[in-house]
């Protein structure tokens, strides 16, 4: 099954999107929409363009495990996707993912415009990533 991953933000939200066989995460992309309704509806189009069977949503926990703002935030965007597209949606716990995104663009040089534009997917992937991990256990 394709399992589509997503990273929200503000004002760019990162897509990625596994193989079939569940063993490798993509970047897709990013949207940029800052109207959580619209918002919503790219993602749940994006999913089934993709065809997949399942989507992950970051969940930005605190470090200390609570849930803040944006981890609410996040939580009634993935009941807005499950109940707009049918598709099982998941919450995953992404905390760090964005400062290790940086990172890893940082180590291959990865500067200005061009970074602004792909941080957001290489988050997106390592949620992904992270959640492929933890369903294989």
């Amino acid at each position: 099954m394709l399992i589509m991953a997503v990273d929200l933000g503000l004002a760019r939200t990162g897509v990625a999107l596994s193989d079939a066989g569940e063993a490798f995460a993509f970047p897709k992309g990013v949207i940029a929409e800052k109207n959580e309704t619209a918002l919503v509806g790219k993602i749940v189009a994006a999913a089934k363009e993709y065809g997949a069977g399942r989507i992950v949503v970051g969940l930005p926990k605190n470090m200390d495990g609570s849930s803040g703002e944006r981890a609410e935030a996040s939580e009634r965007i993935a009941n807005k996707i499950t109940e707009l597209s049918g598709i099982e949606t998941v919450l995953f716990d992404e905390r760090c993912t964005t400062v290790c995104a940086h990172t890893y663009l940082n180590m291959n040089d990865v500067r200005g415009k061009k970074r602004k534009n792909t941080v957001d997917a290489v988050a997106a992937t390592l949620i992904l990533e992270d959640y492929l991990k933890s369903i294989k256990k």
